[in-house]
């Protein structure tokens, strides 16, 4: 399965995610001891350390009788981060985390076959994987070059091994097993890319954030139903170093601030009531003020007290309305992620889409793009923004639906069938393996219309079908989708604002307790109109290549049929004592 998910920053230690199963300059090398600043930016120094251990690799790494490296990739990731977090107005965390982490590619063989795993090489548990000695992704803070290269010699040494072990035993598979086509390649040729980002000087006033964060979450200490609440501040700044034996090299650097608030209350029927909201930014100045922040707080706590006392809703199939945020959340996981290149390769996935290049899979009027490159659109920083992604591969806006015909995958050097580059979207968390993803997807449309006539369609659509009532699905916390072949194929959304729509009056009801379900492409080709505004809204997805920060852009969208079903839920009773301080 595929987790599309918010979250408050990106989590940057190696994972393993549940699936269903259940986004320049070249200095002299230097060779030992300190890294010595090479004019005002010591990043070179550290670019050059990792240059000098990679041409010692691509030159003398080789065991006897065997192939070396045809390709090395080395990156390192810097954090600079911190966390700012404040409850019923104390302050909980105060915590700066400088960590970095060090990952190494290594292949072996050539561009057209090498050892990258297929469906002939499935790796086979085994018990000696426990006694297996893995060398650490810790790379030094303090700027030591000995232990830096350490990090890359000892990460190189084994994956030079595993990629030759596994190389054999594809080689061996191929003797007895099928591919699907041996003319698609192991690996993209791509251009070098040489860049070096400006540095980014991060100076955060912490205590006036930490009075700020308190003063906001002492509002809902007035709220008797708000039994748990919080206001975090998470500030993400990553500097990142590639370096290939292609000859790229690489020093990009990311800066993202979030708030979230959250409140947490329980309805009368035991029902959990998690409600949030969230601000994304590139720098401090995008933050909320304090006026905001107040305004925001206090239509948090509104809603979830709505929220507590609205109906409970049964299972519905109708025509629906999904407002921009949730527009995006469906195209993201009904779409988005079965477009990803990777999923067009194995065996294991649906592959909805795979061999669909030039067909009609939208309906007419929507086109959807995905375009990195975009720091900004109208006016709002674009979480999945960046100029290289995680393989080195420049970024440039992808056409992935043109009229409703497909045109493209999201793509990382992992060729697929009539479709052998890179388009720029190798993505990954951490030290883990890039896959193709999303960046920052945006959907457009031909057929819109203001949004008052959307909701006049909507409501000739619920007539037509002879319902008592249709939905607008306004605000949403995410999505999840199964690509696999493992179950069905089908995707579902978590919303936490939904309305009834009466059919004769127009008039809205909140209601609670439902999730949207669907299977793609049905609920894609059910999409009638599109308002004629578009909002952008920032965050993370979480996918096999961990959580990498992402965005959408979409506008409101009519679809003529949605299906609802009940939300998992634990019906518990609330406090039996009300807060302390009442």
């Amino acid at each position: 399965m595929v987790r599309g998910e918010q979250s408050s920053r990106a989590p940057h230690a190696a994972r393993t995610l549940p699936f269903l199963l259940v986004l320049f300059l070249f200095a002299s090398p230097v060779h030992a001891g300190k890294i010595a600043p090479t004019g005002p930016d010591h990043r070179l120094a550290l670019l050059n350390a990792l240059k000098s251990e990679l041409h010692r690799s691509q030159d003398k790494l080789r065991l006897p009788g065997e192939d070396g490296p045809y390709f090395i990739r080395y990156l390192v990731r810097e954090y600079d981060d911190y966390d700012l977090l404040a409850r019923f107005g104390a302050l909980l965390e105060d915590s700066h985390q400088h960590v970095r982490q060090a990952n190494v590619e290594v292949r072996v063989g050539s561009y057209k076959f090498d050892n990258t795993a297929d469906d002939t090489t499935e790796k086979v548990f085994d018990l000696d994987d426990f006694d297996r000695y893995e060398p650490p992704v810790g790379a030094p803070i303090d700027d030591d070059v000995d232990v830096l290269r350490a990090t890359l010699w000892l990460q190189t040494d084994a994956r030079y091994k595993q990629a030759l072990a596994t190389l054999h035993k594809k080689r061996g598979a191929r003797v007895t097993k099928m591919v699907e086509d041996e003319s698609v390649a192991s690996f993209s040729r791509e251009k070098p890319q040489h860049a070096v980002d400006k540095p980014i000087t991060l100076k955060l006033d912490r205590a006036t954030w930490e009075n700020r964060l308190r003063r906001v979450s002492a509002l809902f200490k007035v709220y008797p139903e708000i039994f748990d609440s919080q206001v975090k501040l998470s500030v993400d700044h990553q500097t990142r170093f590639i370096v290939t034996t292609e000859g790229t090299e690489l020093v990009n650097e990311r800066l993202i601030y979030g708030l979230h608030m959250t409140a947490n209350a329980r309805a009368a029927d035991g029902l959990l009531i998690n409600h949030f909201k969230s601000f994304y930014g590139a720098s401090e100045s995008e933050m909320p003020d304090d006026a905001t922040l107040e305004r925001t707080a206090k239509q948090l706590a509104d809603e979830v007290k709505r929220l507590r006392e609205a109906p409970m809703m049964d299972p519905f199939n109708g025509p629906a309305i999904l407002l921009p945020e949730a527009a995006g959340v469906f195209f993201h996981e009904a779409l988005g992620h079965r477009l990803e290149g990777e999923r067009q390769n194995d065996n294991k996935e649906g592959a909805t889409f795979k061999g669909q290049i030039g067909k009609t899979i939208l309906p007419t009027f929507i086109t959807v793009l995905d375009d990195p490159s975009a720091a900004k659109l109208d006016g709002v920083s674009l979480n999945g923004h960046y100029d290289f992604d995680d393989e080195g591969v420049a970024s440039f806006p992808v056409t992935l639906v043109d009229h409703g015909i497909l045109r493209n995958y999201l793509k990382s050097r992992t060729p697929v069938k009539g479709s052998p580059a890179s388009n720029g979207h190798g993505r990954a968390e951490g030290t883990l393996d890039p896959i193709g993803r999303m960046a920052s997807t945006i959907v457009k449309s031909d057929k819109m219309v203001p949004y008052a006539k959307l909701k006049e369609m909507l409501l000739d659509e619920i007539r037509r079908q002879k319902k008592s009532f249709g939905l607008i699905i306004a605000d949403i916390s995410g999505g999840q989708t199964n690509t696999t072949t493992y179950d069905f194929q089908a995707f579902k959304g978590m919303p936490r604002i939904v309305y009834r729509v009466d059919a004769e009056t127009g008039k809205e009801t909140l209601a609670r307790g439902v999730e949207f379900v669907g299977t793609p492409i049905g609920s894609l080709n059910r999409i009638l109109a599109t308002s004629d505004t578009t909002a952008v809204f920032n965050g993370f997805c979480g996918a096999e290549s961990g959580y990498v920060p992402v965005s959408t852009a979409a506008p409101a969208v009519l679809i003529s049929e949605i299906e609802l079903q009940r939300t998992r839920r634990a019906m518990e009773k609330p406090p039996i004592l009300p807060a302390p301080w009442r």
